[in-house]
């Protein structure tokens, strides 16, 4: 079922208002843990009013402005929650998975701690459902639950840069086939509900990527503790709101998490998305 909301919350600040917040940065471990967890719990609660909203408040869905009241218009159960906590920009992201037959989503969240209240300052939220890039809410969540996103040690570390620069390589490749990516080996890559990993030794996450996709106006949070950095981008000519998770172990990408949300076509204009089948150039739009 498609969703599409374009009313703003109260208040009508645009997005440039709210971004001083982030490029104070200083913002500690401590404090943006308790911003994303407050987005887990106002999932759960179905209330904004589990979080600390800060002076200003931007809420857009599928990078449209929307109405916070919409996706937290009930309790939900989050059954996986991914947290990346980014020092220096002050901002968090969660990935959300909720299972619910009633309603299941996968979602993707980037939020900005203000700086002047300390409490939640812009919300930019992927939503997918049925119908979205080859959804299913239940795999995602068994493959991520199979995965090991835990602490890096620190000088084992890969720097902000280097993450940066590994992440971009990836999405560079849409369009430019000359890129050289960081591929790590193993790497799997999830996809909605389809995963490129057999738990082999040989796992890689080459496969699938098509050609001449534009990867447009990305927006980061880099979390170096766990090797990890989100990219919010419009993909394609359509442009699509994106998310492109990663991970990188010793400068290497190990794995690969896409959201995206399909607006009003089915599976983003591909063929159904079939579960028992390998993903791989037949079912990846990635």
């Amino acid at each position: 079922m498609k969703r599409f909301i374009f009313a703003a919350i109260a208040g009508f600040t645009a997005l440039s208002m709210a971004s001083p917040a982030a490029a104070q940065g200083g913002c500690t471990r401590a404090q943006l843990d308790e911003v994303a967890q407050s987005w887990v719990n106002a999932l759960e609660k179905g209330s904004m009013f589990e979080m600390t909203l800060g002076e200003w408040v931007d809420y857009r869905e599928n990078l449209k402005l929307g109405t916070l009241s919409a996706i937290l218009d009930k309790p939900r159960h989050v059954d996986h929650a991914m947290k990346l906590l980014d020092t220096t920009s002050c901002q968090v992201f969660i990935e959300t998975v909720m299972t619910d037959p009633e309603h299941p989503y996968v979602m993707a969240t980037q939020i900005t701690r203000s700086g002047f209240a300390g409490g939640v300052g812009v919300i930019s939220n992927i939503v997918t459902d049925e119908g979205d890039w080859l959804f299913s809410a239940a795999n995602t969540l068994k493959f991520a639950k199979g995965e090991k996103w835990d602490v890096i040690p620190e000088g084992q570390r890969n720097t902000r840069a280097e993450l940066l620069a590994a992440a971009n390589a990836y999405l560079d490749l849409f369009m430019d086939k000359t890129v050289q990516v960081p591929w790590g080996t193993p790497c799997a890559r999830l996809e909605g509900g389809a995963y490129t990993g057999k738990g082999a030794p040989t796992d890689s996450c080459n496969v699938g990527v098509p050609s001449g996709v534009k990867m447009a106006e990305r927006a980061y949070v880099v979390d170096e503790t766990l090797g990890a950095v989100d990219v919010f981008l419009k993909m394609g000519d359509n442009a699509r709101a994106d998310s492109h998770l990663f991970r990188v172990e010793n400068g290497k990408i190990r794995y690969v998490h896409t959201v995206t949300n399909c607006g009003t076509q089915v599976n983003c204009g591909f063929p159904p998305f079939d579960p028992n089948k390998p993903l791989g150039p037949s079912q990846s739009g990635n």
